[in-house]
This record gives C-alpha cells, structure tokens and sequence, in this order.
C-alpha cells in the first residue's frame, strides 16, 4: 500500500518492496524453478536412455566380438572381427591374457583398423571379462564405454565412443536454455500486465485514500470526504472489499469528526455562559457583604462573611476551572520550567494531610536519582492536588491513600527517549463502579452517588479529573484509572526532561 500511495501522490515508479514487482518476481522465480526441474529431468531421462542404448550396443558388440573369434582361426591377438560389417566407427575391441591387454584396435573413420598405443591400452586395464559396463577415458580417442566378456579362449573387450551421447546432451541442454529463456521472458511481460491491470482498483482505492489523508481533519468542519467508486467496491474481490471497509471507515470517521465537532461547540459554548452567568452572583455577593459590612441588623455580620467568603471562592473556582479548560481546548501554551517531580508531590501530600487529617496518607518516593520533568509548576501540582483531593472526598475517614514516584524507562524504545516518570494514587476506598469507569475523565462526571464520603462534606464540581487529564495531557502524558472494590489508583505518566 506504500507504493500505491506514493504513486497516487507523485507518480513515483514503483520500487522493489511493491506488491507489483513482487508478484512478477515470485512468478518469474517460480516459473524459472519449474522449468529448471523439467530441464534436467528431460536430460537426466534422455541421458539414462542414450546411455542405455549404449551400453546395450556396447554388450552387442562385445557378443559379436566373441561369436567372431569362435568362428575364426587366428591366434589369441586376433581382431580381424573388426573387418566385419555393421562395426561403427570409433568401435574399439582388445584381447586379454592374464589381465594384460595383448591387442586393441579402434575402427578409424575409413573403415580401417589402428592399433592403439601403449598408454591408450594402459586406460583399458582393470575391466573384469564379467560383462559389466565401465566408462574410461582413451587418451586421443575420447571417452568410451567399455565391457569384456570371457569365454572359450582369451576374453574379448569391446567398446564405444560416448561424444555423440554427449553432444546429443548438450544440444538439448542449449535448446531448453533457449526455449526456457524466451518462455520466461514472454510469462515475466504477461504477468506484469495482467498484475499491473489487476491492481489498477486498489491503486484507485489508494488515491483515495490519499485524498482523504490531505483533509485537515483536525479543524473545521469536515463533511463530504471522498468516497471510494462503486465499481471498485465489489465484495467478490480483495480490492473491493479494501474499497468497501474504506468507504466504511471514512463513514465512521466523518460521523465521529462530526459528532466531535458538536460536542465541542456544546461545551465551549456550555463554558462560556456559565462563565458569565457565574460572574453576576459573584458580584452580587460582593454587593451583599458591603451591604452587611454597612450595619444592617438583618443577620449577624459574621455569619454573612463567612458564607458570602465561602460561595465567592467557591464560585471564583468553578469559573476559573471552566476557564482553564476553555483554554487548554485552544491549546494555549503552558509556562514550561525544569519541575522536581518528588518535591512537587511531596509538597502536595502535605497540603492533602493537611485538610485531611483523619485519612491515612503514605509516600513513597522510588527514585535512585533527582528527577525532573520540563513542565507548568503551577499546572502540575494542580493535577497531584486534584487526584488527592478526588481521593480524600471520595473515601471514608481512615481510608489509607498512598502515593508513589517511580521512574521507568520504556523496554522497547531508546533508553535516551523513552523515559518517563510515574505518579500514582491509591487508595483502598470502595472504589469506583464500573459504569463510571469510561466517564471518569468527563467533564462534571460525579461520582458522589456511588462513592462514600465522609459526613459533611460537599461534592466537587465534576472538573477535577477532567483537569487532571487536560493539563497532563498538554504536557505531553497520559493518565489512567484502575479501580476495584478495595483498590483504586490513579496514575500519571510524564516524560522526562533532559
């Protein structure tokens, strides 16, 4: 598919690691291999018979040879059985006696017989009179076949050049070369047409694709991306079923591309009337306590700062909270600075044991070194701060919550990379119930339903964990929940600064 989209981008030629050229390599090669095995079975087959034949003219001869010295009355180093007719050319023929060749003739090309020399007679030695065939080389006359056979009488050995098996074979051997050759070439063109023809749709679906990668999805509203032809979505094929999940795929993320953008219309503009509708109680309330700080007698003076104090920070929180996520949402940038990770979550836990004294609050700082992580300081102990808060409204008094810090180093990635700190929360309340578990990090997501809490004491505003999330998130990490009746934690992932 690389291929394919680069030539639907740039009309780049295809490189060897395409799906085109490694058809018509594999094809070629397996072509090649499957007349390669024909070719040598054709000349080991056609050898066998020729040498066969050979060998069975060879025993003839030898026969014959016999048959003739029976029949004549010349001495133990005749072979005027030579002179009969039917003998081919190059026929050699030797008489033994105690294993040492006492007379060998060839038939020359003009019919006529010559005595073999004394190193040509000294390459037949070693043959058995027992009708096995041999195959010795002859110096000046060329590889022969051999076989003696004994009788009444010195034995006879008798043989036959083999340079014509042997130029039958490498004719043939030249032929199947040739024919193989021009074959291979013709099947190599053919496949890389019909391949090139059968791959057309899925370079199609391809440039399709292509054209929907270019979209900036990430912005604006998306609508009307392209879709792959119809004709190229036929299910009977491979490229039609990869057009018809795309087209599918590209249905499913216009959907979700336009659902996401609803949503986060709703909830900017969710954020800024909220916003505004929480400024005016604000100054309402700072109206009523210098109302009150004027003399009225209508309530106690001190009762009525305490409360507007209370509502005031508690409103001026949940505004700045609305604002802080309306501007992570535009991906304003965060102050960045070297951050000690341990004193920063040690300062936290403090501030947690602190306005939460009856719960059991345990650190655990797992670091052979200092660390320190390029980030907001302000930011980041916001989202410690809100896991310890989330941990302490949410759990019953005497709950034990402990933190920890570790540095891990990712197994599969570069040390010098992949280095990232973890921060995690865990308590052992009653947990959070698996249906909150998906929404956990949704924005005024409330758990007060199904979590205890200690008498008292007010639930949040449903923003602490998406904050949390936002600001790690912008920094880069992640944050994740594991929770079980009895066990629930809360880790942050950050990486490392250099």
């Amino acid at each position: 598919m690389r291929f394919l989209r680069r030539g639907a981008d740039s009309g780049a030629r295809p490189g060897w690691r395409s799906l085109r050229v490694r058809l018509v390599l594999f094809v070629s090669v397996t072509l090649a291999v499957v007349c390669a095995a024909m070719a040598l079975t054709t000349v080991y087959v056609q050898r066998v018979y020729l040498l066969g034949d050979l060998d069975q003219r060879v025993t003839n001869a030898a026969e014959r040879g016999q048959g003739g010295l029976q029949r004549r009355t010349g001495g133990a180093t005749d072979l005027g059985f030579l002179n009969e007719r039917g003998q081919p050319t190059g026929t050699l023929a030797a008489r033994f006696a105690d294993g040492e060749v006492i007379a060998a003739e060839v038939v020359t090309e003009d019919g006529r017989q010559q005595v073999l020399g004394a190193a040509q007679r000294a390459a037949l030695k070693g043959i058995s009179p027992d009708g096995s065939l041999h195959t010795r080389t002859v110096p000046g006359l060329g590889t022969y076949r051999v076989t003696a056979i004994g009788g009444d009488g010195v034995p006879v050995l008798a043989g036959l050049p083999m340079d014509d098996i042997q130029q039958v074979i490498d004719r043939l051997v030249v032929l199947e070369a040739v024919i193989a050759g021009v074959g291979l070439s013709a099947a190599a063109c053919a496949c890389a047409v019909v391949i090139r023809r059968q791959l057309r749709p899925l370079g199609r679906v391809a440039a399709t694709a292509a054209e929907v990668a270019r979209v900036p999805l990430n912005r604006g509203e998306v609508a009307g991306l392209a879709r792959v032809a119809e004709g190229d979505t036929d299910p009977g094929t491979e490229a039609g079923q990869v057009g018809a999940v795309l087209n599918r795929l590209i249905d499913h993320v216009e959907a979700s591309l336009a659902e996401r953008q609803r949503t986060e219309q709703r909830m900017r503009r969710f954020l800024t009337d909220a916003s505004h509708e929480l400024r005016t109680p604000l100054a309402s309330i700072a109206g009523y306590a210098e109302f009150m700080n004027g003399g009225s007698t209508t309530i106690e003076p001190e009762l009525a700062w305490h409360r507007v104090s209370a509502q005031s920070a508690r409103m001026t929180d949940l505004v700045e909270d609305l604002l802080l996520l309306a501007r992570l949402d535009e991906g304003r940038p965060l102050r960045r600075a070297e951050v000690n990770i341990a004193t920063l979550v040690a300062e936290a836990v403090w501030d947690a044991q602190a306005a939460g004294s009856e719960h059991d609050w345990q650190l655990a700082l797992r670091l052979d070194t200092p660390v320190t992580v390029v980030a907001d300081p302000s930011r980041l102990h916001q989202v410690v701060a809100n896991l310890l808060a989330n941990a302490r409204i949410h759990t019953p008094a005497g709950t034990k919550i402990t933190v920890i810090v570790e540095a891990a180093t990712g197994a599969d990635a570069d040390p010098a990379t992949a280095r990232h700190c973890v921060i995690r929360v865990r308590d052992n309340g009653p947990g959070i119930p698996p249906e909150l578990l998906p929404t956990v990090f949704e924005r005024f997501t409330r758990a007060d339903a199904s979590r205890s809490r200690a008498s008292g004491k007010e639930g949040g505003s449903g923003l602490g964990l998406a904050i949390a999330a936002a600001i790690t998130e912008a920094h880069g990490g992640r944050i994740e929940v594991a929770s079980e009746p009895g066990c629930t934690e809360f880790s942050v992932t950050l990486p490392l600064g250099v």
